[in-house]
């Protein structure tokens, strides 16, 4: 592409003060803080994709900080001060994004959410009975009193089947992906920021200022964000993350569908929630961790038979059903719950490791990034 780059192109179009790679939330959020910050600042954002490839127009929506049975899992890789201060951020996040592109335009519903049980559950449920008063007092001061209870009383006006227990979360929500990216999208264009798609990186490389080689030309730029997640590695191999796929399908529109709210199920390996009268349900990777660890987009028979079955058996026994959509998303895993956000090279900056919880940190990730860039000297 080098060869057929106009002067005018080259002087216009490929130079800049910040270059951000990745337009996913997190991506977003890092170039409109620092425009908002240093509005003469000149920020570019290069997605490899035609949409933001990876999570942030696949996910199912969920403005969450998790379930009580995710909740144990986590604070056993870290103590019950780290928990508080990982959904303090996730809180805070959700709060920034609501923020910056209000609740009408997101289609914010505050819906509440459940985590549901069946019989053969019943040890888990105990644990997790156990533990409401343990994580409703660990929150009041972020999220307000009595996040967590006991609401079997609900099992019937969902119309589940199998179910016997349900644990909810009055202030669990969902949000339209879609609309939340459009208009993160649009409102980075309305401050100046430019996005350039279908641009893949191939290398970066350091003189007096960064250059990062694409399909598309040399970019050149004085700090440099990887705002990717999953698809860091390929530029910095040496960062401790795991790619994590999800597997979503979506119904077409259902009949009195009965069933209102964000649902968990498994220790949230399953999740789904009502969107214009249909179902989405997404999960299933812990039917083979090590097959859906990878960056490929698709579908495993294992794990389409396994979300097919539930909705069958548990979500909407006795209805028919027909599955309009299916995809994937790509996440990024690691061993400590907190994301990654640091100066991996001098100038060089990323902010991954979302751990599936990208609508809820990735407003304050993108923050936190752009203030190290803002911090290191503009």
């Amino acid at each position: 592409m080098d060869n057929n780059i106009s002067y005018w192109e080259k002087s216009s179009f490929f130079n800049y003060d910040v270059i951000v790679v990745g337009s996913g939330i997190v991506g977003l959020n890092a170039a409109i803080h620092l425009r908002k910050s240093f509005p003469n600042l000149n920020v570019a954002i290069l997605e490899s994709g035609f949409l933001p490839s990876g999570a942030s127009t696949k996910n199912a929506g969920f403005a969450c900080f998790g379930s009580v049975s995710e909740l144990i899992e986590q604070e056993k890789n870290t103590n019950p001060d780290g928990l508080y201060r990982i959904i303090e951020r996730r809180w805070r996040g959700l709060l920034k994004l609501r923020k910056l592109l209000g609740d009408k335009t997101i289609d914010y519903q505050p819906l509440g959410g459940y985590e549901l049980f069946k019989n053969e559950d019943v040890d888990l449920l105990n644990l997790c009975v156990s533990k409401i008063e343990h994580f409703n007092y660990l929150i009041k001061n972020i999220v307000g009193e009595d996040a967590f209870s006991l609401s079997n009383d609900k099992i019937n006006l969902f119309g589940f089947g199998r179910i016997n227990h349900i644990i909810s979360n009055q202030y669990e929500a969902q949000i339209d992906t879609g609309k939340m990216m459009f208009a993160l999208i649009r409102y980075a264009q309305s401050i100046g920021i430019t996005i350039l798609n279908n641009c893949s990186i191939n290398q970066i490389n350091r003189s007096k200022q960064i250059t990062v080689s694409t399909n598309q030309g040399q970019f050149t730029c004085k700090k440099l964000i990887l705002a990717t997640n999953a698809y860091i590695k390929k530029l910095i191999p040496s960062i401790n993350i795991e790619p994590g796929r999800g597997q979503v399908i979506i119904t077409k529109p259902i009949k009195n569908l009965k069933a209102a709210g964000t649902f968990h199920y498994d220790k949230g390996y399953y999740y789904f929630r009502n969107i214009n009268n249909r179902i989405l349900l997404g999960g299933g990777r812990n039917i083979d961790f090590e097959a859906e660890k990878t960056t490929t987009f698709g579908q495993t028979p294992s794990v389409q038979l396994a979300l097919e079955n539930l909705l069958k058996t548990v979500i909407l026994p006795n209805q028919k059903f027909e599955i309009d959509l299916r995809w994937s998303g790509i996440m990024a895993f690691g061993n400590t719950l907190e994301p990654l956000i640091a100066e991996v090279e001098h100038d060089i900056f990323c902010a991954t490791r979302c751990n599936g919880m990208g609508i809820a940190i990735g407003s304050q990730s993108g923050e936190d990034v752009a203030e190290l860039v803002i911090k290191s000297g503009l």
